[in-house]
């Protein structure tokens, strides 16, 4: 199996052992790694409540997927980790300003805690 690496500055960069996507050659299929609400430029989580890093987040998912030569409407699986579910309403809300029906499948996930003390991140699989 070959992989292609994606990867853009207008998303954060990774701040792991990991890669922003991989597209598997030949397949036309591109896993998008969990982006959490950083600002690309500074690295830090945006500012603002839970609506403002839903935001984020979105804007990070789209900036891999331009990279990979898309957007968000190549998505077909969406993978939501929340530190509060009741915020799922909000995510739905902010949700149907990004994405059109069909809408790609969906998780959403509680969890504990995200890195940098982020309360959302999202991860993603794109078929070009």
């Amino acid at each position: 199996m070959q992989k292609n690496i994606i990867s853009t500055n207008k998303a954060p960069q990774a701040i792991g052992t990991y890669s922003q996507a991989v597209a598997v050659v030949g397949n036309e299929t591109v896993y998008l790694s969990g982006q959490i609400p950083l600002v690309a430029e500074t690295m830090q989580l945006v500012e603002g409540d839970v609506s403002a890093q839903i935001h984020q987040v979105f804007k990070n998912l789209n900036a891999v997927c331009e990279a990979a030569g898309g957007n968000l409407d190549n998505i077909v699986k969406l993978n939501i980790f929340l530190t509060d579910l009741g915020n799922f309403t909000i995510v739905n809300e902010i949700m149907a300003q990004y994405f059109s029906q069909p809408y790609p499948a969906r998780a959403a996930v509680g969890i504990g805690q995200l890195p940098k003390d982020a309360q959302v991140e999202m991860d993603a699989v794109f078929v070009k």
